[in-house]
């Protein structure tokens, strides 16, 4: 087995997996040292136990698949992760509109993140870090945000669109954190909410409410913002006048989100049924922080599916063309 491949489908399922990211990290450091030798040195061992980057878990890697077989630590990884959530649902999603970036607290490069989203089958991806406040995220500055506007730009090729954006945080006022002529230059917003989490139920829907009111925003994030599961522990869903915040979502054309994340499954069932019920649009995302996390929009399609959303309400099965239009409100 060609040890770069098997170096980066481990780093894969561990991103997929949301196992530590700086093991995951690891052998990606280690595949991009293997890539930057010449053939010869690909070869030999010595070298490559003395290769900055390699360490001894991913050089017993490289060794097992320079031997030709399949590396140990890769088939129990297989073997966990198992086969990935099947739905027809799944099959119809052409992108996904929320992904981050090491510009803010995701742990590869644009490069990357468009490269794997490509290589899923995806037509387009929309980058979305993080806004100014959420500082323990680095999110983007005005500034950082026009810089990598510029590298978004130039990173186009046929067949696939990697589409500008932002998660922008939604003030206690339902303001949103970012310059509003900058958010006018994004192809998406998804507008979430990251502070304040337990604020009294009156106020967090006036505060969603008037996010999802502003013609800039196009997706209304991870809405309860509850943890079910995961390393981050749990935590309970923000309460608010759900049937207010989604008709407010549905007469201003904002798709809900539906958060691909399993420690997420945000919103909870009964929520995407009633914004099902009030006529919501929805978009499927993954919510990635790394290039295997960009998969898990496998978990959102079969909650989507086994709920009965219907596909042509899910904006993300659109084609780019009818996307950019919803999103610019054309």
């Amino acid at each position: 087995m060609d040890p770069i491949e098997a170096l980066d489908e481990i780093a894969y399922l561990l991103e997929r997996e949301r196992a530590s990211k700086f093991k995951a990290k690891a052998f990606r450091t280690a595949s991009a040292a293997v890539a930057a030798l010449d053939a010869e040195a690909r070869r030999d061992p010595e070298r490559l136990r003395r290769t900055r980057g390699i360490g001894s878990s991913t050089f017993a890697v490289i060794e097992e698949a320079l031997a030709g077989e399949v590396p140990r630590y890769l088939r129990d990884l297989r073997e966990r992760s198992g086969v990935e959530r099947r739905s027809q649902l799944r099959g119809m999603l052409r992108g996904d509109l929320h992904s981050h970036s090491d510009w803010s607290d995701g742990t590869t490069p644009i490069e990357t993140m468009a490269e794997a989203a490509r290589g899923l089958g995806h037509e387009y991806l929309a980058l979305t870090d993080h806004s100014p406040r959420l500082k323990v995220a680095r999110g983007l500055s005005p500034e950082r945000l026009r810089q990598q506007l510029e590298v978004v730009a130039g990173l186009q090729n046929d067949g696939f669109t990697l589409l500008s954006g932002i998660e922008v945080d939604i003030l206690e006022d339902g303001g949103l954190d970012q310059e509003p002529g900058l958010l006018d230059e994004l192809d998406v917003v998804v507008a979430s909410v990251h502070s304040q989490l337990r604020m009294e139920a009156a106020a967090m829907t006036r505060r969603l409410v008037a996010a999802v009111s502003n013609p800039r925003v196009t997706v209304l994030g991870h809405v309860t913002g509850r943890l079910v599961s995961g390393s981050r522990g749990t935590r309970p869903p923000s309460t608010f006048d759900a049937r207010a915040v989604f008709e407010a979502c549905a007469g201003n054309g904002v798709a809900v989100e539906i958060n691909s994340r399993p420690e997420r499954e945000d919103p909870p069932d009964e929520l995407i049924l009633l914004a099902l019920e009030l006529g919501c649009l929805f978009a499927i995302d993954s919510d990635a922080h790394a290039p295997g996390q960009l998969s898990l929009i496998d978990h959102g399609a079969e909650r989507a599916e086994r709920l009965g959303v219907p596909a042509d309400r899910v904006v993300t099965t659109w084609p780019l063309g009818r996307l950019r239009a919803w999103a610019w409100g054309a």
